[in-house]
């Protein structure tokens, strides 16, 4: 399980897996005390596991761990940590996730912090532990990690409980696995031999039909060396033939040719005579030209001459010309919604009224804003659920941009959400995300950027667009 993948999982959301197998983790076990299975308080005064924590659950501590150590004062902060406190979470969790589950197991200090933080977040599971009871629905992997942060009496026992439910789970996994495998090789051997039997009867098949057309062929072979002996005295004869006929063709052709010749003198002196009609054309049309030029140069003295005698300009304006008034080249594009004020709580709903909206949202600067104690990934899904409600309502095209500098692969949507999600470039931040493509809409088009960040207010509104806080944003959605 990756560590993206367990920061989206609350405790309380899943693992129905430790409550349903009826094991010594369930509520009836830790609350009977007469049961077998019932942990042993003199187990939890130690400080550490038996045996190696699951991976699963592991990863999750660590999560947790770095989630905490960026917030923690530098005076607090475990000295092997302090190096990557500064990075971001998921960062922290890669760089340096052998430290941080060190820590956890040996500073009780940093471990205290760790599970208050987890106590904060789902307050109901750490009392269902502290009480002995494990919540039926709960995660197991998300039970173990707070049970291992938090240290309650019979902890170790919730640990081995949640090991040995993942080894069971994987176990059948592979136990299926396997027996898909067997079943599919044996049909693979099962459709090999009747694929070779039908092979094998195939070939024979067409053994014999090749014998046959051998035997056809040789038959043929025969009868076609007749023909061919017929066929070379048949040709030996037209060769007589057409030797006579060559000689008539000879006589003909040089008649034709003759006859040709005639021909070709009576077209060159009809050529001759054509070409000196041309000639006699070109010369009388050339006269006509001449009289016309001489006619057009008359008409063109007679106004010069008149021009001057009436002293009129050479040119004057169009009476239009005279009354034309500048106008401005081009009018500043309307922003949508300029009559509501900022903190109008109709604004959202005016907004997304408009034809053809397109509402950007920064992702971080709204859930900071309104649930910034959560984990980042809770943070975009939280947010996310409430756009696509908010996109279902109104049919608004909106999308949600996040930091990319945190996540190490963005999560693969499904094609029927109707929020875009975007993560910014390892390069680029969201802030400059969100400036793009505010200038790759079209001028005149209705936009509209939900943020509080003021760089971002002051750069989308000099490019035409309509900036909403994030608060009254989280006010629409309900949260």
């Amino acid at each position: 399980m990756s560590s993206e993948a367990a920061g989206q999982r609350g405790p309380g959301d899943a693992a129905a897996a430790a409550g349903e197998t009826g094991g010594p983790d369930s509520p009836d076990s830790l609350d009977n005390p007469d049961s077998p299975d019932r942990p042993d308080d003199g187990q939890s005064d130690g400080d550490g596991t038996q045996r190696p924590l699951p991976d699963a659950v592991r990863t999750r501590i660590i999560e947790y761990g770095s989630e905490v150590l960026g917030g923690m004062r530098a005076a607090n902060l475990p000295p092997v940590l302090r190096r990557v406190a500064k990075f971001e979470p998921r960062r922290r969790a890669r760089l340096a996730g052998p430290q941080i589950a060190a820590q956890l197991e040996s500073d009780a200090d940093f471990r205290a912090r760790v599970g208050e933080r987890v106590e904060q977040v789902w307050p109901e599971l750490a009392e269902e532990l502290r009480r002995g009871v494990v919540p039926p629905a709960a995660d197991p992997v998300a039970v173990a990690a707070a049970a291992y942060l938090l240290r309650p009496d019979g902890w170790r026992r919730i640990v081995d409980r949640v090991r040995e439910e993942l080894d069971r789970q994987e176990s059948a996994k592979e136990a299926g696995d396997a027996a898909e495998t067997i079943a599919e090789l044996r049909r693979q051997l099962e459709e090999a031999r009747n694929s070779r039997r039908e092979e094998l009867s195939r070939l024979r098949s067409e053994l014999k039909d090749h014998r046959s057309t051998i035997a056809d062929l040789r038959r043929r072979l025969h009868t076609e060396r007749e023909r061919a002996k017929e066929a070379v005295s048949e040709a030996e004869q037209a060769v007589a033939e057409a030797a006579d006929r060559d000689a008539t063709t000879t006589g003909q052709v040089n008649a034709v040719e003759a006859e040709n010749r005639r021909l070709r003198n009576r077209l060159a002196a009809a050529e001759t005579q054509v070409e000196n009609a041309r000639r006699a054309a070109r010369a009388g049309r050339s006269a006509d030209e001449a009289r016309l030029r001489v006619l057009l140069d008359v008409l063109l003295e007679a106004a010069h001459g008149l021009r001057r005698e009436l002293a009129l300009p050479t040119s004057i304006e169009s009476p239009a010309d005279l009354v034309a008034e500048q106008r401005p080249a081009e009018e500043a594009a309307a922003v949508p919604g300029r009559g509501l004020p900022d903190d109008d709580p109709g604004l959202v709903d005016e907004l997304l009224g408009l034809p053809r909206m397109h509402l950007l949202v920064d992702g971080y600067n709204v859930t900071k804003t309104g649930y910034g104690t959560l984990p980042l990934a809770d943070q975009r899904s939280r947010l996310l659920s409430s756009l696509e409600g908010l996109a279902s309502r109104t049919k608004a095209e909106i999308t949600c941009v996040f930091d990319g500098a945190d996540v190490g692969t963005p999560p693969v949507l499904s094609a029927t959400r109707r929020v875009r999600l975007l993560f910014s470039a390892p390069e680029e931040t969201a802030d400059e995300l969100i400036i793009r493509l505010v200038r790759a809409e079209p001028r005149g088009r209705p936009l509209a950027v939900v943020t509080s960040d003021q760089e971002i207010v002051a750069a989308v509104r000099r490019e035409g667009a309509r900036t909403v806080s994030s608060a009254l944003l989280l006010r629409r959605l309900g949260g």
